[in-house]
């Protein structure tokens, strides 16, 4: 597979982080997409000060005011972004909002078990409905046959916290919540390349590795990858995935992930 070449990509939680990382990135490839919309809650706010500086520089990047746990929202991004496509379809959809508490097993809440699984789960599947017209349009569109991500993907952001197998740093953190959601996510991104498969639309799970950004160092410990190794790594590794990765649970060096 050669270089990621995508007419439009949509990323969520784009005012900061991984999020906002994903869209300096798209700017920076060689041939970078006519349109990268950024959503974030709230894009003329404080938080996405650095999301504005972007836009002001790249026209190509529209901000898009998006909460993904609000279906309203959620839908009415989708229409604004299916306008400023004018009849042309949505290449790559980066699921990559997420939220954590800080519970230990004992401490956990409904409150916050509800509030992480809608954020990292339920957000996810109710974006890729949502978007799913317009991923069918950019698959439809492309030429060639088999499935990449320049011609339509949905891109989870998931975590070896969700690794069933792994149990990743347990000793120093249960986030519970948060390792529920993931996992669930995973499967998500299973049901997900199973059914959107016909569509030629490719699905993948990534774990982006322990980033320093607010919430990569909300335990107290410092993360050891920045957020440009991270986005660069699965920026690359996207650029090679095809047909047979689909469903697949990658790190950000391409690495495959136990379950």
């Amino acid at each position: 597979m050669g270089k990621l070449s995508v007419c439009s990509a949509l990323v969520t939680g784009a005012n900061r982080g991984i999020g906002l990382g994903f869209v300096q990135h798209l700017l920076a490839l060689p041939n970078p997409p006519e349109w990268v919309f950024a959503g974030c809650r709230d894009p003329k706010g404080q938080r996405a000060q650095e999301l504005q500086k972007l836009a002001s520089k790249h026209p190509n990047v529209v901000p898009v005011p998006l909460e993904v746990t609000d279906p309203a929202s959620i839908k009415a991004a989708a229409a604004s972004v299916g306008e400023r496509l004018k009849g042309s379809g949505l290449n790559l959809l980066i699921n990559n909002a997420g939220i954590v508490r800080l519970n230990t097993l004992d401490s956990e809440t409904l409150k916050d078990m509800a509030e992480v699984y809608t954020t990292n789960t339920t957000a996810p599947l109710l974006l890729s409905q949502a978007f799913l017209p317009l991923l069918k349009k950019a698959a439809q569109g492309s030429t060639g046959s088999g499935m990449s991500c320049s011609k339509a993907a949905i891109v989870n952001i998931s975590s070896i916290g969700g690794s069933i197998k792994e149990m990743y740093l347990w000793d120093i953190a249960h986030f519970v919540s948060y390792r529920c959601s993931k996992a669930a996510l995973n499967m998500l991104t299973r049901c997900q390349s199973m059914g959107y498969r016909e569509h030629g639309i490719l699905c993948i799970a990534f774990h982006p590795g322990w980033v320093q950004t607010d919430m990569g160092n909300a335990g107290g410990q410092m993360a050891p990858l920045t957020v440009d190794a991270s986005v660069g790594g699965m920026l690359k590794v996207l650029s090679k995935l095809s047909e047979k990765d689909s469903g697949s649970f990658l790190d950000w060096e391409g690495n495959v992930v136990a379950w």
